[in-house]
């Protein structure tokens, strides 16, 4: 028998040996969320870049061979930027609120509630992987779009493609997240996807211009954080919007930061995860 202590315990009992930011888990953390859907990539990539493209084809068959322009410029190509912009946040969305709800539902959440992250680092992994998807969504919609016929998606204002991105990924992937923390089955989470995200999508001013709205349409256009999402992106293609930009980009800053405050306040608290 050795009395001598084990050179395996370099702190006292309850004093955290990872003091700073956990990089090693953040990244495996990242790599397993990643890797999950990437094996179906069939479903979680190229699926929803068909739909999208599906709807542009209905679309421009159907309004935009007549020449119809919209905000100046031809119907296609105000649309384009907002179909690679809905496809990007509803797979954020969808990627987000699968996580945790299935590791309640097949009982395994204790993966995620075990290791050694913090509650900031859980929350990094989950939301960072939901952007790559919804990055890598976006940019297969582009590349299919810029073999497209009559459509133009030229990028002209780089910033404003990668931060109402981002921010919009984001923002749609703190709500997911929401979502997985108080669904307790696949429905809850259908029902959120079908009656909230999908009505706010559609209803963003990605199949037309607000400034065709009456005054009271125009207002409740203006209070869905969707529009600014967007408007903003699609000023990156065009270089016009029907939005202050400005302000949409600020507002999206406000409400990642907003969103991500709750999401720390109810992982901390374990609420409908640890009971």
């Amino acid at each position: 028998m050795n009395d001598q202590p084990s050179n395996w315990v370099r702190t006292d009992p309850g004093v955290p040996v990872i003091r700073n930011v956990n990089w090693g888990g953040l990244k495996t953390l990242y790599v397993k969320e990643v890797r999950r859907f990437f094996k179906v990539q069939l479903q979680t990539i190229w699926a929803p870049a068909i739909t999208t493209l599906l709807f542009l084809v209905i679309f421009t068959v159907a309004l935009g061979r007549t020449g119809r322009e919209v905000m100046g410029v031809p119907f296609a190509d105000f649309l384009a930027p907002g179909l690679i912009i809905m496809g990007m946040i509803q797979n954020a969305f969808a990627n987000s609120s699968f996580s945790l709800l299935v590791g309640k539902i097949q009982g395994n959440i204790v993966d995620y509630l075990m290791p050694p992250l913090s509650v900031g680092e859980l929350i990094a992994g989950l939301i960072g992987a939901s952007v790559t998807r919804a990055l890598l969504v976006g940019i297969a919609v582009w590349l299919a779009m810029l073999l497209w016929p009559d459509v133009h998606v030229a990028i002209r204002h780089g910033w404003a493609i990668a931060w109402f991105g981002i921010m919009g990924s984001m923002m749609l992937g703190f709500m997911g997240l929401l979502t997985s923390i108080w669904a307790e089955k696949f429905d809850h989470a259908a029902a959120v996807t079908n009656f909230v995200v999908a009505p706010l999508s559609l209803l963003s001013g990605t199949f037309y211009s607000i400034d065709t709205l009456s005054p009271l349409f125009r207002a409740v256009s203006h209070a869905n954080p969707f529009f600014f999402i967007i408007s903003g992106f699609r000023y990156g293609f065009l270089g016009v919007s029907d939005s202050p930009i400005l302000f949409g980009a600020a507002l999206l800053l406000v409400i990642n930061i907003g969103l991500c405050l709750l999401c720390y306040a109810l992982l901390r608290a374990g609420w409908k995860l640890k009971n």
